[in-house]
C-alpha cells in the first residue's frame, strides 16, 4: 500500500518501483501497465508544460472512461495543475459555464467535443485545446499524437497536500454547477480510508462504472491506485454488459447507484448468473429500495454488501459494515475510518438513540469549500455551536441530510432537509413512501415529493416509472393495504419513457418532481378550461 503518497499522482507513481510491468487499467481489448501509464503521463506532462501550463492552472477533462482520461488527470497533477473533470455527456453549454467559471487555461477533449468548439469558439480563458484523436484543422487544437511526442524530461512539480488538486462540478440540476475544491489531502486521506474499511488487496480487480468527475467514481480509481490493484473500465453501464463485464475480467468489486442496482438484482433474479470472483460489491449516492435490499445476498452469495453514504463536500462519511447488512438492512452506519459524524438537533444538542438530525461531518476529508463561491461555502462549511464544548470553533461540513440514530450508535438515512414532506401533522421522509411503493413489485423507479394542500399542508404525490402490465388501481390499493393514511399518495404520476439521471447514475429528482408539477398544473388548467 502506497502509505507515503500524499498528492493524487503519487498515489499512481508510488506503484513503479514495486509493480510497474502489472495491468493497471483494462479498457475492453486492451489493456496498460503501470509503467506504460507513466510513459503517456511524461509525454503529456511535458506538453502541458511546453503550452505555458502552470502550477494552479485548471485543465478541463472532458473524455469517456478510458486509458486517455486517465492519463490525463495524472498528468496534470504531476505538473501541479487542477484538474477539473467534466463528465463526457455534459453538453457544450455546460462545458462552455465550467470552463468559465473555473477560468481553465486548458481543454482535453474528445474529437466530437473539439469539432464543435470549433463551430462556437474557446471558452476566453482556454489557449489550447488537445483531442483525445485526430484534431480538427483549426488553431489552438491538437492531435494526441503531437502530445505524445513531446520530450519525456518533467519531474513531478512538488505540490502540498493542503493545496487544491481538483474542482468537482456538481451535476447543476439545482442552479448552476457549484465546483467543490479537493486538495491532495482530501482526495489521499480518502483513498486511505475507503480501502481500509473494505479491506482492499492489491489482488484487486475493480469494476469502474462511475464517472470519474463524480466522488464516488473518483475513489475507484484513487483506491486502486492506492493498494496498486487493478482498474477494469466499463464503457457502458447497462446490466448485462456489467454482469458480463465481471465474469470476463475476473472482477472483484463493484461500485455503483441504486437504480444501477435496482437493475443489476432485477436482471440476476430473472437470470441466475455465477460469479465466483466477486468479493465486495458497494452502494452510495443514495438508499436502495428494501425489496432490491432483500434480493442483494440471494443474487450475490457470498459477496460482502457495503452500504455507505458521502457528499462531495466531505468525500466519504459513513458505512456499514458487510456482518451488519442482515440486521440492519438500510442502513448507513457509522463514520468511516479517520472522519467523526455527528447528528444534531439544531439548537438542542446531539441528537440521542431514536431521535433524528442534521448529519455533520468532521475531520480531514472536508473540503476546501466551494470555487469562488465564498458565501456558499460559508453555508457549507461552517462551525457548529451544538459541538462548541468539544471541537471549539473548527469547521464541519453540514451535509443537509436528516438521518435517525438507532441504539447502536447506526445512522439511518430519513431524507434531504429541503425535500422532508410535512402532511397531517406528521413529518415524512420520501424515501419511507419510495420503499414501500417499491416493495409492490409494480415500479422500476420511483420518486416521491409533496404538493401543498390547504387542508393537510402538503400531501404525498409519486413518480413511477411502472414494470410490465402495471394497473394504477392495483398500486393504490397496494398502498392502502400497507401505509397509513398520511402516507397512501394522493396522485400518481406514471412515466413510460426513462427517468431523468443525473451524470452521475442517481435519478434526477429536481427534474423528475419538476417535470410532475408541470404536467399537474397543465391537467388543472385544462380542467378549469373545460369546466368554463
Amino acid at each position: 500500500m502506497n502509505a507515503v503518497s500524499t498528492t493524487f499522482y503519487q498515489l499512481f507513481a508510488d506503484n513503479l518501483s514495486v509493480r510497474p510491468g502489472k495491468h493497471a487499467f483494462i479498457d475492453g481489448e486492451k489493456s496498460a501497465t503501470y509503467e506504460e501509464i507513466e510513459s503517456e503521463v511524461a509525454h503529456l506532462a511535458a506538453y502541458l508544460q511546453q503550452q505555458g501550463v502552470l502550477p494552479g492552472d485548471r485543465i478541463i477533462i472532458k473524455l469517456r472512461k478510458s486509458i486517455p482520461e486517465v492519463v490525463a488527470m495524472f498528468a496534470a497533477s504531476k505538473v501541479g495543475a487542477v484538474v477539473v473533470n467534466v463528465n463526457v455527456q455534459w453538453t457544450g453549454e455546460q462545458l462552455q459555464y465550467v470552463a468559465d467559471d473555473c477560468k481553465a487555461k486548458l481543454m482535453i477533449v474528445e474529437p466530437r467535443t473539439a469539432q464543435a468548439l470549433v463551430l462556437r469558439g474557446l471558452p476566453y480563458s482556454v489557449t489550447r485545446t488537445l483531442v483525445a484523436g485526430v484534431a480538427p484543422d483549426a488553431d489552438q487544437f491538437d492531435d494526441w499524437q503531437v502530445a505524445m511526442k513531446a520530450q519525456q524530461r518533467t519531474q513531478e512539480v512538488t505540490r502540498l497536500d493542503t493545496e487544491l488538486a481538483m474542482i468537482l462540478y456538481t451535476s447543476g440540476s439545482t442552479g448552476k454547477p457549484k465546483g467543490v475544491m479537493l486538495s491532495h489531502r482530501n482526495i489521499v486521506t480518502g483513498a486511505r480510508s475507503v480501502a481500509r474499511y473494505l479491506q482492499l488487496r492489491e489482488d484487486e480487480r475493480l469494476l469502474s462504472v462511475l464517472p470519474y468527475s463524480f466522488d464516488y467514481g473518483l475513489n475507484q480509481l484513487t483506491t486502486m491506485m492506492l493498494v496498486g490493484g487493478t482498474v477494469v473500465h466499463q464503457a457502458v453501464a447497462m446490466a448485462a454488459e456489467i454482469v458480463a463485464s465481471i465474469q470476463r475480467y475476473a472482477v472483484t468489486g463493484v461500485a455503483a447507484v441504486p437504480p444501477l442496482w435496482s437493475q443489476i438484482v432485477r436482471l440476476l433474479d430473472a437470470k441466475p448468473t455465477a460469479m465466483p470472483s466477486l468479493r465486495r460489491i458497494t452502494n452510495s449516492g443514495g438508499k436502495i429500495p428494501l425489496n432490491i435490499l432483500e434480493r442483494i445476498p440471494v443474487v450475490f452469495p457470498q459477496v460482502d454488501v457495503y452500504l455507505m453514504y458521502g457528499l462531495t463536500e466531505a468525500f466519504r462519511s459513513t458505512y456499514l459494515p458487510p456482518e451488519k447488512f442482515k440486521s440492519k438492512m438500510g442502513s448507513i452506519g457509522q463514520a468511516i475510518p479517520g472522519a467523526e459524524v455527528y447528528v444534531i438537533k439544531h439548537g438542542v444538542g446531539v441528537a440521542g438513540p431514536g431521535e433524528e438530525g442534521e448529519l455533520i461531518h468532521r475531520g480531514p476529508l472536508v473540503s476546501m469549500g466551494y470555487w469562488e463561491r465564498q458565501e456558499a461555502t460559508r453555508e457549507k462549511i461552517r462551525t457548529c455551536p451544538e459541538l462548541a464544548d468539544q471541537i471549539g470553533d473548527e469547521l464541519v461540513a453540514y451535509s443537509g441530510d436528516i438521518v435517525r440514530v438507532d441504539a447502536d450508535g447506526d445512522l439511518w438515512f430519513v431524507g434531504r432537509n429541503d425535500a422532508m414532506i410535512k402532511t397531517s401533522g406528521f413529518r415524512l421522509g420520501p424515501d419511507e413512501v419510495e420503499d414501500l411503493i417499491s416493495r409492490s413489485g409494480l415500479v422500476s423507479d420511483v420518486v416521491a415529493f409533496g404538493v401543498g394542500d390547504d387542508d393537510l399542508g402538503e400531501v404525498v404525490h409519486v413518480a413511477v416509472s411502472p414494470l410490465v402490465d402495471f394497473d394504477e388501481l392495483a398500486l393504490l390499493q397496494y398502498c392502502r393495504r400497507t401505509m397509513p393514511h398520511y402516507m397512501i399518495p394522493r396522485m400518481i404520476h406514471t412515466w413510460h419513457e426513462s427517468m431523468p439521471r443525473t451524470s452521475s447514475g442517481k435519478l434526477s429528482r429536481p427534474d423528475i418532481i419538476r417535470t410532475s408539477r408541470e404536467s399537474l398544473a397543465k391537467a388543472k388548467t385544462q380542467r378549469g378550461l373545460e369546466l368554463n
